[in-house]
């Protein structure tokens, strides 16, 4: 009997390693690609700095000399613009699969040995990379114009970003595949459910001051508790419950893109 159960619990190891294993060449694979082509990334900046140095200054405008609470204007719109980064960047993640599933590169991949979860998971981890490259340009752009800068509060900040990112990747892939054969209903829901979303969050504005339909619908929006905790750390501080309902809501989202995503490569037949 002792044997079995060693036995079994060597299986088990031996089947964690291969997927850690799996994991990590998925990543690298994926990750190998945008330092072939690191203008893409550098591109990419391009849209954020511009609400900075365009949007930021209208906005000082209306926030008052308390930058709507918190010390000063950059302090409260730089993490909606992070965000942001984080948004577009992996609501879009889906259309490089769709781009791989028509020229079959996607089908070779699904005939190596490598485990099925691992494809996704790998991916969607991927998108951590460009997203820490990305947040901190932006944060130290902002610095020489009165942004005041927290290292450890911008990390754990970060991290949850970067797990609430995983989770939409997983979702963005994984609508790819149940749009494979329409490229054209990717976009249209893509698009249809993210602006609604980064509305709804106060990214760029405070919802304090729109309609009270749309402050309840703030509520159900996972998205407007990474805002708010992305907004509490970057003005560094711990003690405040926004924290932890941020990191709930990355938790659950990330929880849950993984499950749908899973399943959905899991049981697909390209």
């Amino acid at each position: 009997m002792t044997t079995i159960i060693d036995s079994a619990a060597t299986s088990d190891r031996i089947a964690r390693r291969s997927l850690l294993g799996d994991i990590r060449s998925v990543w690298m694979r994926e990750t190998l690609t945008i330092l072939r082509d690191p203008f893409s990334l550098i591109f990419s900046l391009i849209q954020p700095l511009v609400f900075l140095g365009l949007f930021g200054p209208l906005l000082s405008g209306v926030a008052g000399e308390d930058g709507l609470g918190f010390g000063s204007t950059l302090q409260f719109f730089l993490p909606g613009v992070v965000v942001m980064i984080t948004m577009f960047g992996t609501s879009m993640t889906g259309a490089n699969l769709q781009f791989e599933i028509m020229t079959g590169a996607f089908e070779r991949i699904l005939a190596t040995p490598l485990a099925r979860p691992a494809l996704l998971i790998g991916r969607a981890l991927k998108e951590l990379t460009p997203l820490v490259v990305q947040a901190l340009i932006i944060t130290l752009v902002a610095v020489p114009f009165g942004f005041e800068f927290f290292p450890g509060h911008i990390v754990v900040g970060l991290l949850i970003l970067g797990v609430f990112g995983v989770g939409v990747g997983a979702l963005s892939y994984a609508l790819a595949i149940a749009t494979r054969k329409n490229e054209w209903a990717f976009w249209a829901v893509q698009q249809s459910l993210l602006f609604p979303l980064l509305i709804l969050s106060g990214m760029m504005l405070p919802l304090e001051t729109g309609p009270e339909w749309m402050q309840v619908l703030s509520k159900f929006n996972p998205l407007t508790y990474i805002v708010d905790a992305e907004r509490v750390l970057f003005s560094g501080t711990f003690d405040d419950r926004a924290v932890l309902f941020g990191l709930i809501a990355a938790v659950v989202t990330a929880a849950g893109g993984l499950w749908v995503g899973v399943r959905t490569v899991t049981k697909s037949i390209l």
